[in-house]
């Protein structure tokens, strides 16, 4: 397997008066990374445009914008899933191809690779949990070693090389101890924290496989992990605040938290944090520039993304949507979400949909 993931951030703080969003969505696209015109794309079709006949979501695209994986329990999508059940399909937009990676249920959301050639998600293996990682191209798998234990949360580094990951143990007590295991080199693993809960730690690493972000689920703390000095710092938030870890941006320069009713994102290089007051930090794009986040004021836009350096706002969906981590393209280009309302015509069915929105 291959690595690359995003350097370690977090946040904190810098108080920004929330600007007018920009203006609502424009129509549909024939395709991203293949036709750059503003609009939004649905994701969850079969290559003929033909939407899932059954609900789709947790969406994660990488950073060229060309690969998105998503889950879902529609058996239209490619001709040989017929079973049902939340399946993993990775869609190429160029080609509009969509394509089911292996043929287990996974328990949650799918990631993949920076260079969309590796995809990692949970499975149940008995009565644990493992993380089954698969070569997009040949379908060739490998399984986290989770030493007889249930893993979690995996996240994987640009080229796929590196796996962080949870990995959940009873005895002598119940705790979990977050690794890093290296593909390239056997499975070598490379201990990140050990905590004795087993609340959740969230790890995400960077493109590069140098630093992980995690949390400490039951402090509500968040720290960050340097693979070349295998020293920790933290907590990012410091002493006064309780936070939970959202994402790692891939270039390592921010790491996003919530606290509160609060988003915060913690500039690594320089130490310092900025405020995004009364939002939830959806995701972050793999430059560090574009926060994704959803406003707790119901009544307007449900996703919008940011630029942190002009402060200026992008409406994503101005109908009830949502998204997860990973959901941002490199520059702000694309993000992708989901949604059961009638983002385009034609989504009658009243199924959660997978989309796709470019900006210009």
């Amino acid at each position: 397997m291959r690595a690359a993931l995003s350097a370690a951030v977090v946040v904190c703080a810098v108080t920004v008066a929330l600007p007018g969003a920009a203006s609502a969505q424009p129509t549909a696209v024939a395709g991203l990374a293949g036709n750059r015109a503003a609009g939004v794309e649905r994701v969850s079709a079969a290559a003929d445009g033909t939407q899932a006949d059954d609900n789709s979501s947790g969406a994660s695209i990488t950073p060229d914008g060309r690969h998105i994986v998503f889950s879902s329990s529609a058996k239209n999508l490619t001709p040989d899933e017929t079973t049902g059940g939340d399946k993993v399909f990775v869609r190429d937009q160029p080609t509009r191809q969509t394509k089911r990676i292996g043929s287990l249920t996974t328990l949650q959301p799918p990631v993949i690779s920076g260079d969309g050639e590796y995809v990692a998600y949970p499975v149940q293996w008995m009565r644990n949990v493992r993380i089954r990682q698969y070569e997009v191209g040949t379908g060739r798998t490998a399984s986290a070693d989770c030493s007889a234990y249930s893993c979690n949360q995996p996240s994987l580094s640009a080229d796929g090389r590196h796996t962080a990951l949870a990995i959940f143990f009873q005895r002598p007590s119940p705790g979990q101890r977050i690794e890093v295991q290296d593909w390239n080199s056997g499975g070598t693993k490379a201990t990140v924290a050990t905590l004795g809960h087993t609340q959740p730690s969230r790890p995400s690493i960077s493109g590069d496989g140098r630093y992980v972000a995690y949390q400490d689920g039951e402090a509500q703390d968040v720290f960050v992990w340097d693979r070349t000095s295998g020293a920790t710092s933290g907590p990012i938030e410091g002493p006064s605040k309780e936070a939970a870890l959202v994402q790692l941006s891939d270039d390592g320069t921010k790491v996003v938290c919530l606290s509160g009713s609060d988003t915060y994102v913690h500039d690594v290089p320089s130490g310092t944090e900025r405020l995004v007051p009364n939002v939830r930090g959806v995701a972050i794009d793999p430059t560090g520039r574009h926060l994704l986040y959803a406003p707790h004021d119901t009544s307007g836009p449900s996703l919008i993304l940011r630029d942190l350096q002009t402060g200026t706002d992008k409406i994503v969906s101005d109908q009830p949507a949502s998204a997860g981590t990973h959901a941002v393209s490199a520059d702000g280009r694309d993000v992708v979400f989901h949604s059961t309302a009638g983002i385009l015509p034609g989504d009658t069915n009243g199924k959660s949909q997978v989309f796709a929105r470019h900006f210009d």
